[in-house]
């Protein structure tokens, strides 16, 4: 009993794999994973339970650690109180959905790093975000409020369980939306003018501060503007992704996107860089380009695939890759350290070089952010090649080098699979765009990485990292990746890459329906250590789960002619529906995907793919239709199924391409300019 007692009360986290959890291993804070072993512990000594939930690259996480959880005093108090579980919110997303949405049922506003208070049952009655060590900013300590909670517990049993109580029953209705009844293509168009009133006309993004790039909000706003013919809507996004690009929330020297800038010029990043911003800015910066033909577009594309291949890559035994989750905003305990500049630093290392450089760069004596330097374009034109733009490569090349020798930021080395589908989809509409081979077969070994070693019995897990797979799939790993799936299948025409997207799509169906109420949950239905279901429909930085599966259905149906494919994602339309535009410009996964269901072109292109014609007209396709164009390969002979408006045309000699509208094609176009013209006349 005495072995016991010990092993009950250390902290337990060095058994995690998880590099955020690790982070938190040597605390005097007795720890544990979220589980069955950590509630059944909370219930058994009557216990309020202490939840913590971050992520590696969360700065404000490190901060609260270092003052709080690294505190002797502190942690005796959470220690004799609480049972003190740590979650990495990247690991277990629904979880960190459900606790977010109790804090803001509760009035607060969300964040991490996350403390929420629950009962022994798992069920939150308080909580708040970052609490400081002792008084300040407006907030009480964490001792205090360490000791305001566990006197209530024991003292207001009753009232604990009633606040508890409200506040599932809340959740659960959350769970059960009314819907709207339906969308109409007028309802998108004032949507879309309603998005527009709210960039910023001067810095593009939202007005004020902080900015973050807000990819499907502006991925609406952009197919709006074209769906309109809305010059006023194209300059909001275009201007937006120019000062991005631009601006300091751009790694000027190695590549990527920071998650957001603090300021409202987009100067000041929080330096942490995510997987999911980079991927998801890669596919629209690429989707924006084949209109504009802007070469800073490109630049920051192939850049920033670089820095992914170069900085993220994570192999797998035999030779798969995949990518890292995200960079640490700190390194050496200071946020932004490696990637800001004095100006003696840069004299010292350009020379003669250093005056055009810093006149480029923004680079002063006083610097820009706290003293010292973080480089940006916001002040010179973008760059648009030439000599003076090659010798600023050449420096940039200098400074990357030296960049090298500092303390680089922790990386996290979970491989997510919702994340990493989002960036098979970047690789390929990138590769597609801009004719990179490189590209393609990168987005083809990272698929075949979550097949390997992120599937097991057909269902896929949520997180690799050290060799070791775990959590169950959320609703978001299966729409990623099935829309991976369709974008491959889309580039390549292997049907391999279709007969696993329906395999998928059946464990969704099966698993994560609301047959009763409709749409799909967060959590599979053997999924049994979370207190509710969460069913969701806002976009956030990462597109909802429910929006991607309604655009997944629309391409399936359009792809297969399947009728209950379209059926299931109009049952979506109506329950997350709303009349009012106000509500819509939170959900423009849902708008896209309905864009796509309602007025998609369907280009199937019939011919061999070796037949340089077939290339010819598929390029063509690429160039000139609209975003919410679904483009199939199909080999001649190939029958399609009798549902398929296409059914009975796929048996011609020769290469051509079929334009499908409201489930009726039009006459073989065997010219790729032929074909750009009719595309362009739609």
């Amino acid at each position: 009993m005495e072995r016991m007692a010990r092993t009950m009360t250390k902290n337990l986290l060095s058994l995690e794999t998880s590099p955020y959890l690790l982070l938190h291993k040597d605390n005097p804070v007795h720890w544990r994973a979220w589980g069955e072993g950590a509630l059944a512990e909370a219930r058994r000594e009557n216990k309020p339970i202490l939840l913590s939930i971050g992520y590696a690259a969360c700065h404000w996480c490190h901060v609260m650690a270092h003052e709080s959880f690294e505190a002797d005093a502190i942690a005796a108090v959470m220690n004799e109180h609480f049972i003190n579980i740590k979650v990495d919110r990247e690991e277990r997303p629904d979880l960190d959905v459900i606790y977010q949405t109790a804090l803001g049922l509760m009035g607060e506003r969300g964040g991490w790093p996350l403390t929420m208070f629950l009962t022994p049952g798992g069920e939150p009655f308080w909580g708040g975000t970052y609490f400081p060590a002792t008084a300040k900013y407006g907030l009480p300590s964490f001792p205090h409020i360490l000791g305001s909670i566990a006197e209530t517990f024991h003292r207001q049993v009753d009232g604990i369980k009633d606040a508890a109580q409200t506040i599932k029953e809340a959740m659960e209705q959350l769970a059960r939306p009314e819907g709207g009844g339906g969308l109409e293509m007028d309802l998108l168009d004032r949507t879309a003018a309603l998005c527009l009133s709210a960039v910023d006309p001067v810095e593009g993004g939202s007005m004020g501060a902080p900015k973050f790039p807000q990819v499907p909000f502006f991925t609406f706003l952009w197919r709006s503007s074209k769906r309109l013919h809305s010059e006023a809507m194209a300059r909001a996004v275009t201007l937006t992704l120019e000062r991005i690009c631009r601006g300091g929330i751009y790694d000027h020297l190695g590549g990527g996107f920071s998650r957001y800038s603090t300021d409202e010029v987009w100067l000041a990043p929080h330096f942490e860089k995510m997987l999911y911003d980079n991927a998801l800015l890669i596919e629209f910066l690429s989707e924006v380009w084949l209109d504009t033909h802007d070469p800073l577009l490109a630049e920051r594309v192939e850049q920033t695939i670089g820095w992914a291949l170069r900085d993220m890559a994570v192999t797998g035994p035999d030779g798969e890759s995949a990518f890292a989750s995200a960079l640490d905003a700190d390194s050496e305990g200071v946020e932004g350290k490696y990637y800001v500049w004095t100006e003696a630093e840069i004299d010292a290392l350009l020379g003669p070089d250093s005056p055009a450089f810093k006149k480029a760069y923004d680079v002063t004596a006083r610097g820009n952010w706290e003293g010292r330097t973080i480089l940006n374009r916001r002040g010179t034109a973008p760059p648009r090649g030439g000599v003076k733009e090659g010798a600023l490569a050449r420096c940039r090349e200098i400074l990357l080098e030296a960049r090298t020798s500092r303390v680089p930021p922790a990386r996290d080395d979970k491989v997510l699979c919702d994340w990493n589908g989002l960036m098979i989809s970047a690789l390929v509409r990138a590769a597609t765009a801009f004719k990179e081979k490189a590209w393609l077969d990168a987005a083809k070994r990272t698929f075949d990485f979550i097949c390997r070693y992120m599937t097991e019995d057909g269902r896929l897990h949520h997180s690799r990292c050290g060799g070791v797979t775990r959590h169950a799939a959320v609703l978001d790993d299966y729409a990623q990746m099935i829309r991976s799936a369709l974008t491959l299948l889309e580039s390549c025409g292997e049907s391999v890459y279709l007969d696993q997207a329906l395999a998928w799509l059946a464990v969704v169906n099966g698993r994560f329906w609301d047959e009763a109420g409709g749409g799909y949950y967060l959590t599979a239905d053997d999924v049994t250590d979370v207190i509710t279901r969460s069913k969701t429909i806002a976009d956030n930085a990462m597109p909802s789960g429910n929006g991607v599966m309604l655009e997944v259905l629309a391409r399936l149906f359009l792809i297969t002619g399947d009728v209950a494919h379209r059926q299931r994602a109009e049952r979506i339309v109506r329950v997350f529906s709303s009349s009012d535009p106000r509500n819509l410009t939170n959900l423009p996964g849902l708008t896209v995907g309905f864009e796509i269901l309602e007025r998609a072109l369907s280009i199937i292109i019939v011919g061999d793919l070796t037949d340089p014609l077939t290339t010819a007209l598929r390029r063509a396709a690429v160039d000139t239709a609209p975003p919410w164009r679904v483009l199939m390969g199909v080999a001649p002979g190939t029958g399609l199924p009798a549902s398929h408006p296409a059914h009975g045309k796929t048996g011609r000699s020769g290469p051509a391409a079929f334009v499908c509208t409201a489930g009726t094609c039009g006459l073989p176009i065997t010219d790729p300019e032929a074909l750009r013209n009719h595309l362009a006349a739609l």
